[in-house]
């Protein structure tokens, strides 16, 4: 053992190291704070901009805005009221048919004003690329993978005219007596040329992924998702029946607003004449890319009804009412949803 003594001195504290200077936060450095404010702008324009696109077209447009409001001005208030209801019933119709095309469960109130910001950016762009962007960004903001998302715009694309083509037959079937028309049959080179162009259109999207080595990845990953939710989609029944019921009522509801627009003026064709009407003219010229169909459908329309009796200026008027009723009323409230949801990054 040392006879040393002990060291009794007390350890001093060893020295508090000095603080560095503290960083400025990234929140608040000059690039970030920039981009947050681009950023704000750039959401702000995205939700006023449907407003200004419906000021420029309600400028473009507006003897079609006059002259359909002074004919509903005098038609008869309550078949107007009706009308008003089935437009709204349309909206439920394509909410269910989105939510039957996919397996993931959608927040319902979400889901229909999703669809109702889609019926306004579907008159603005034609062949329905409005409304399915609208929906692709609706699907990926709950979360939903791209390739799943593309595949149910794909199916919803798929099923609709089926359903259509079914109810037509179906009508076809139940008023044999309707269709001694034979201006209404197109001929051989309409026929020709409707054919030519699906097959043109197939054609060119199976040479694009072909051809595009970057997009032969993205095409089968779609394809191999959309075969599987189909499978899954049709072992559900809640799921069939909003599909197939959703698209099966779709023409039912737009043809009754329609034909409550006509009685409301004094159309003198049935319920099933007009919807037979829509589901003729709708099948022959729906193909043509116009916003919303307006402008080829409109015009078959006119000639079906003339076809089945109505006179020439009841039925424009009643189309032109319909326009009105369905595209410019709705319009308003559906670009003030619009801009909401891209506010709210909803969308």
């Amino acid at each position: 053992m040392s006879l040393l003594p002990l060291d009794t001195t007390v350890p001093r504290a060893l020295p508090t190291p000095t603080p560095a200077p503290a960083s400025p936060s990234p929140s608040l450095s000059p690039s970030r704070s920039r981009f947050s404010a681009a950023a704000r702008l750039t959401r702000w324009a995205l939700s006023l901009l449907p407003l200004l696109l419906i000021g420029a077209w309600a400028v473009l447009d507006w003897h079609a805005v006059r002259d359909g409001a002074a004919r509903l001005a005098s038609a008869d208030p309550w078949w107007l009221l009706a009308a008003a209801l089935f437009t709204c019933l349309g909206w439920v119709a394509a909410a269910c048919v989105r939510q039957g095309a996919i397996p993931d469960r959608l927040p319902p109130g979400l889901l229909l004003a999703s669809q109702v910001a889609a019926g306004t950016a579907n008159h603005v762009l034609p062949a329905s690329i409005g409304a399915h962007a609208v929906t692709l960004r609706f699907l990926q903001g709950r979360g939903i993978p791209l390739a799943r998302a593309t595949a149910s715009l794909a199916l919803y694309s798929l099923v609709k005219p089926i359903a259509k083509t079914l109810v037509l037959l179906v009508f076809m079937a139940a008023f044999p007596e309707l269709l001694h028309l034979g201006e209404l049959v197109p001929d051989e080179r309409t026929m020709l040329l409707v054919a030519g162009a699906v097959a043109l259109g197939f054609g060119s999207a199976a040479l694009l992924v072909t051809a595009v080595r970057p997009l032969r990845r993205p095409a089968l990953d779609c394809v191999r998702t959309a075969l599987t939710d189909v499978r899954v989609l049709h072992t559900r029944p809640a799921r069939i029946l909003a599909l197939w019921g959703g698209s099966a009522a779709t023409p039912l509801l737009q043809g009754s607003v329609i034909a409550t627009v006509g009685f409301s003026l004094g159309l003198p064709l049935s319920w099933a004449q007009v919807i037979l009407a829509l589901l003729l003219a709708s099948t022959a010229v729906g193909a043509v890319p116009a916003p919303g169909g307006i402008g080829p459908v409109d015009a078959a329309l006119v000639f079906t009804m003339v076809a089945f009796g109505a006179p020439v200026g009841i039925a424009a008027a009643t189309v032109i009412g319909y326009r009105v009723l369905t595209v410019w009323v709705p319009l308003l409230p559906g670009a003030l949803v619009l801009s909401i949801l891209v506010h709210r990054k909803v969308l």
